[in-house]
């Protein structure tokens, strides 16, 4: 059987990947969304090991020292986490492994797993970033512009991604996502 690529997907807050993702997967079947682990709350409508297993700070550190996370970072006060052996079972089951994780998780992904896929996804423009921010309405005032000064200092890492794909359209933007994957699975032995 053949081993599933890992797929890295980041982009600024608000930017859509959570719908880019959830439309991968129902386009996909053989797509996989690795569940992050974190230690903040969870949002209106998200529920645990779905969204994310949400975990203590405590639970969180013990992890970390056990060596269970891929990749870990601080994102906005939060600690968020990839679970090795989640992305390991995926991958030697032969699925295609999506991970959303921020621009220091995925320094840490292309270090210990440089056949990874790295996508990052932009808005169409800086305004329309803020709009869909503000629309989405889970975050206090003063979370959205520390989200907002993040954003702006994750941007330049774009570069480091081996794709930029812009959501400007949701169908759009997935059918590149799914020609990027595509040609990837292509690529494998």
């Amino acid at each position: 059987m053949k081993r599933g690529l890992l797929i890295v997907i980041s982009g600024p807050s608000g930017v859509g990947k959570d719908t880019l993702i959830k439309r991968l997967l129902e386009l996909d079947p053989n797509l996989i969304y690795s569940v992050s682990g974190t230690t903040r709350k969870p949002r209106p409508g998200e529920k645990p090991d779905e969204n994310y297993t949400f975990l203590t700070r405590e639970e969180f550190e013990r992890l970390v020292a056990k060596g269970a996370f891929l990749e870990h970072a601080n994102y906005n006060s939060h600690l968020y986490g990839t679970f090795r052996d989640r992305v390991e079972r995926a991958r030697s089951e032969g699925h295609d492994v999506v991970l959303k994780i921020d621009v220091q998780g995925a320094e840490q992904v292309r270090r210990l797993v440089p056949d990874a896929v790295s996508i990052f996804v932009v808005a169409p423009s800086e305004h329309e970033l803020q709009e869909r921010q503000e629309r989405r309405g889970s975050e206090s005032a003063e979370d959205l512009a520390s989200r907002r000064e993040i954003a702006g200092r994750e941007m330049k890492y774009a570069a480091d991604y081996e794709h930029v794909v812009t959501n400007d359209d949701v169908e759009r933007a997935v059918g590149e996502i799914l020609r990027i994957i595509d040609a990837a699975r292509q690529r494998v032995p």
